[in-house]
């Protein structure tokens, strides 16, 4: 008998094709996400399919057509490698799957194909290094859901989250490695936002900014959002040689003032009226370059940079499929106990 263990890896997910009407479907179904936007069912109906996707949808199709290459969507592309380069280096024994959230390849389809190999064991292991209900959790929900429906259910391994991981932090450092952080006026550690309500719900009792989230991860803050991004902050700094001074830690894409501070973007625009030329922006929550990396980092905050005296945003390329990137993976899958 063949004890096979099949391998999930789950990243969010990219329109089919940078058309409007494909833009559209991603957003209604990622934006309808009760894990992405926690509000009642009608307001949050309301909100999304008859406010946000409308008007948002023709203008991201524009930002989508300038993220396009001739691969198509680059989340999707390096996602892909990666799945193949980890498939190759696990041998005969696994067998990875690669799985979006939102839109293809589906969740529920790539388990379907999953079930009928029959694994001794699947490892799910979703490419968000630091936990979020709207990321890791939403993709755990489905995963749940789906195997929930199978009689036969196999042993099931559910990697929530590495941010500390010394391949991961390494992987970055070493994509770093070509700029000199010496040559920038200040390093940014730009962060996905969330609404601060989503940090507060990981608490029993009181809320995020009632803890030290900033300096410490403690057994009570384990799973905050905001403590595990300044975590891997902090092991990035010390590996890069950086002062507390050096750098920030901030957050992007947000939607609303209630979103986790500060803001990336009004942090750009402050270091430049304050006389900053040169910046150097890290995305340590994107393992794959995507619209946020490329686009509000690469092209919207070097406009923000420039209207406010400043003169180059840096942006450091994410992971895609840097090798250490597929080692950390790697341990990760072979260490599950």
């Amino acid at each position: 008998m063949e004890n096979k263990t099949g391998v999930l890896l789950i990243n969010l997910g990219t329109p089919d094709s940078p058309s409007t009407a494909d833009v559209r479907s991603y957003l209604f179904q990622f934006l309808n996400d009760p894990r992405v936007i926690d509000l009642p069912w009608l307001l949050r109906k309301i909100l999304v399919n008859l406010i946000i996707v409308p008007f948002r949808a023709p203008k991201s199709a524009k930002l989508y057509q300038q993220l396009w290459t001739e691969n198509g969507s680059p989340l999707l592309y390096y996602s892909n490698k990666v799945s193949q380069l980890l498939d190759d280096e696990l041998g005969q024994d696994y067998s990875v799957h690669l799985a979006m959230r939102y839109k293809s390849p589906g969740i529920p389809d790539v388990l379907a194909e999953m079930k009928k190999l029959n694994y001794s064991r699947i490892v799910v292991l979703p490419m968000f290094p630091q936990y979020a209900s709207a990321s890791t959790g939403s993709a755990l929900e489905m995963v749940m859901t789906e195997i929930g429906k199978w009689w036969a259910i196999p042993e099931l391994k559910i990697i929530s989250q590495y941010y500390d991981h010394p391949d991961f932090i390494d992987a970055i450092v070493d994509r770093a490695s070509k700029y000199d952080p010496g040559d920038y006026d200040h390093v940014l550690f730009s962060y996905h936002g969330l609404p601060m309500r989503h940090v507060d719900k990981v608490y029993e009792e009181g809320l995020c900014e009632d803890r030290d989230c900033e300096h410490e991860i403690t057994a009570e803050n384990q799973y905050c959002y905001k403590a595990s991004c300044f975590a891997t902050t902090r092991l990035l700094a010390e590996k890069l040689g950086l002062a507390e001074d050096d750098y920030t830690v901030c957050f992007q894409s947000r939607l609303d003032k209630n979103w986790l501070e500060p803001f990336s973007d009004k942090v750009v625009e402050t270091l430049a009226k304050q006389g900053a030329k040169k910046l150097l922006v890290f995305s340590p929550a994107f393992t794959a370059d995507c619209l946020e990396t490329v686009i509000e980092i690469g092209d919207e905050y070097q406009q923000i940079f420039t209207q406010n005296g400043g003169e180059n945003v840096q942006l450091v390329e994410s992971l895609n499929d840097h090798p250490l990137w597929v080692s950390c993976l790697k341990k990760l899958v072979l260490d599950v106990k």
